[in-house]
Formats: C-alpha cells, sequence, structure tokens
C-alpha cells in the first residue's frame, strides 16, 4: 500500500479485492484530476464533498438483491410516484474509513452498522441487506476511491450507506422496488468548534420520537421531527437539542443525533436506557464497554431532566456529554432551556470525557492497539 502521503493522477486501485466478486467496478469516466482531489481535500467541512464513486444495489420483490456495483457518483432518476418521496420508507447509516500511520485504511465495527442497517430496514418494511453485502460494499468503494481517504489530522472517508423504495405506485404498501445505495464523503470535524464543549437545547413540546413509532430505526423521518426543534436551539445560542421522552416529557432521550451520558461524583457512567424510542448507536455501545472494563459502575436506566439539572446544580453530576459517529465524543458545557441555564462543572472537558474521546480516536486512527479487535482494514 502507498503511504497517504504519495499521491499520483492514476485514479485506479486494486480491484482484486474479494469485494469485486460480488460488486462489479464500473470506473468513472471522468474522476477528478490529481489537483481537483487536493483542492477538494483542503479545508474539508463535514459531508459537502463527495468521492468519485458510489456503490449500488437493487431489489425486486422477484427478484431480490441484485446488480451489484460500484460506479460513477451521480444524480439520481426517480420517477414523481416513486414511494420514498410519498410515503418516507427509507433508512440510512453512518460509519467513517480512518487513514492509519502506514497508509491503510480501517473501519469501525462496521458489522454493528450492517446489524443496525437490517434492524431499521424491519422496521420500515424494507428488504435486509445481508451483512455480506453491506460490508462488501464498503469494501468495494475504499477500493475504488482509496485517494479520496483524507490524512489531515482528525479527517476521516465518512460513509453514507442508505436504501429507499423506489416503486412508482401511489399505494400505502411496502414497496417492491428498493435501491441500496452507498456515498463517501471526506470530512472534517462533525462541530467546526473540534472537540469543544457545546451548549445543549432541552425541547419542550416537540419530541424524536415516540413509543411504539420508529424511534429505535435510522430513518430520515426522526431526523426530520428534530430540525425545528434544532432550529429553536440555534436560536437560543445552542449547537444541539436535547429531546425528552414523549410520553411523560420528563426523561431525557438523545439529542437530534447522539446519544446522551453523564457521569456523577462517584465516577459512574449513566445513560438512558434502551426503551425503543432510542437509537443504539455504535459509539454509545462502544463507551459502555470501555467504561465498563474500566471497572467504573455502568447504569442504563430512566434519567429525569429534574435529576440532571439538580446533579448539575449541586455538582452530584460532574460531566454531560455526547456521542456518535460523526462527532465521536463531544463534551457539554452548558444545559438551557425555557426557564433554566446551567453550566455543567466549569464548563469544560471533564477527565472522563476526554480519556474517551482519545481512547477512541487513538483506536480509530491505529495510534492505540486494537484489543477488542473492532477495527476492521478496508485497504
Amino acid at each position: 500500500m502507498r503511504p497517504a502521503q504519495q499521491e499520483d493522477t492514476d485514479m485506479s486501485s486494486d480491484l482484486s479485492s474479494p469485494a469485486t466478486q460480488t460488486f462489479e467496478i464500473r470506473p468513472s469516466a471522468h474522476p477528478r484530476s490529481l489537483a481537483q482531489r487536493r483542492q477538494a481535500l483542503t479545508d474539508l467541512a463535514f459531508g459537502t464533498v463527495f468521492t468519485d464513486h458510489m456503490a449500488r444495489a437493487t431489489w425486486t420483490a422477484e427478484r431480490g438483491w441484485s446488480d451489484r456495483r460500484v460506479e460513477a457518483y451521480g444524480p439520481l432518476s426517480l420517477d414523481p410516484a416513486a414511494a420514498v418521496l410519498h410515503y418516507a420508507q427509507e433508512i440510512f447509516e453512518g460509519l467513517k474509513a480512518y487513514r492509519h500511520e502506514d497508509g491503510s485504511v480501517w473501519a469501525f465495527r462496521p458489522e454493528l452498522n450492517a446489524a443496525r442497517f437490517a434492524a431499521s430496514a424491519r422496521r420500515l418494511a424494507l428488504p435486509e441487506l445481508p451483512e455480506a453485502d453491506f460490508l462488501a460494499s464498503i469494501d468495494a468503494l475504499a477500493h475504488t476511491d482509496v485517494e479520496w481517504v483524507p490524512s489531515s489530522p482528525g479527517s476521516t472517508l465518512y460513509l453514507r450507506p442508505f436504501m429507499f423504495a423506489s416503486e412508482a405506485f401511489l399505494g400505502v404498501r411496502p414497496s417492491r422496488q428498493v435501491e441500496y445505495l452507498l456515498i463517501a464523503s471526506p470530512s472534517g470535524p462533525y462541530f467546526t468548534s473540534g472537540f469543544s464543549p457545546v451548549s445543549i437545547w432541552v425541547a419542550e413540546g416537540f419530541h424524536r420520537a415516540g413509543p411504539g413509532g420508529t424511534g429505535a430505526a435510522k430513518c430520515g423521518g426522526n431526523y426530520a421531527a428534530s430540525l425545528l426543534p434544532q432550529q429553536q436551539a440555534a436560536d437560543n445560542g445552542c449547537a444541539q437539542v436535547c429531546f425528552l421522552d414523549a410520553a411523560t416529557e420528563t426523561y431525557i432521550e438523545e439529542l437530534g443525533g447522539m446519544n446522551m451520558f453523564v457521569i456523577t461524583r462517584d465516577g459512574a457512567v449513566h445513560t438512558p436506557e434502551l426503551s425503543g424510542t432510542i437509537l443504539e448507536g455504535v459509539t454509545r455501545r462502544s463507551i459502555l464497554q470501555l467504561v465498563a472494563d474500566d471497572g467504573r459502575e455502568v447504569h442504563e436506566r430512566p434519567i429525569t431532566l429534574a435529576e440532571v439539572k439538580e446533579g448539575v446544580a449541586d455538582g452530584t453530576i460532574t460531566e454531560v456529554f455526547a456521542c456518535g459517529t460523526a462527532a465521536v465524543v463531544t463534551p457539554i458545557g452548558t444545559l438551557k432551556g425555557t426557564d433554566f441555564d446551567l453550566t455543567v462543572g466549569d464548563g469544560s472537558a471533564g477527565p472522563v470525557t476526554e480519556d474517551l474521546y482519545t481512547h477512541l480516536t487513538d483506536l480509530q486512527f491505529g495510534r492505540r492497539a486494537d484489543d477488542y479487535g473492532w477495527m476492521r482494514r478496508l485497504v
């Protein structure tokens, strides 16, 4: 493997990967030049630049999954009656490819993303994509667009698998035709401030999901429901919004796109339990393992907003942080609502939050031994 810093104008890559046995590689006729790629990889934001190719597969009720391929990135052609445009039958995932110092490229626990993708599909009455196809699509796209994996500090290749109902039919039933795609975006930090405390707005009267709904699935409707309260958060000077449970508006659940943790004075770690309205994050699951192995008490339980407000005010709660694939671990410095404005500790990142961020990012970027076997080599 060529070191990350040795780039050339040859956009081809090793197409002998096992992934090519299931995903046919159809190279783009117009890949961007070395100069264009270098420009695109300069001053990366999150999710604004995309690579030259995308992976695809098609499912029909008659044939199942077929036509697995990697092809040129480009616009999609959809019938105006495509079911996804009317009934939002779609799901997605998010994971990253990390460039290590030796030039190799790795993914963090992608099999968990594959399992969650399948679970989301079941909830949205979509066909399940086999784990082998999910992983093969990532392998194939990573091999094809390996030169797009950035090597600047903290940057990654963000991978976005998604699936949607493409049948042209206005009846309300599961689609009999579905498209799976995987696109990739070289990205910088999710929050432009990097690893620094953010302010969180606690929404009242708005909810991300309710009991029996799609809260445990990763589907666009959940995120669409978060946009108005997210705008409210921004209007109040906050970076993200925290949702309360829909049934009682008493318990904290999660942020617009991240899970939430609190650390108490005794060193114990607390996070809302998975109740069907909260997405089970891969980063959340990994953190629970790390802190338990560190000897800390771990509590997955209902956590009331009143408890958090009181704990932050009297110092019983010493740290609050959010976590997710995009932002990894993000310290929460301030909690705000219509009738409160609380600073967590001294407003800076706490030691547990900082240690978890360092542990995870060192592992993901190959600076720390992978004792758990969580990393999967792509290239």
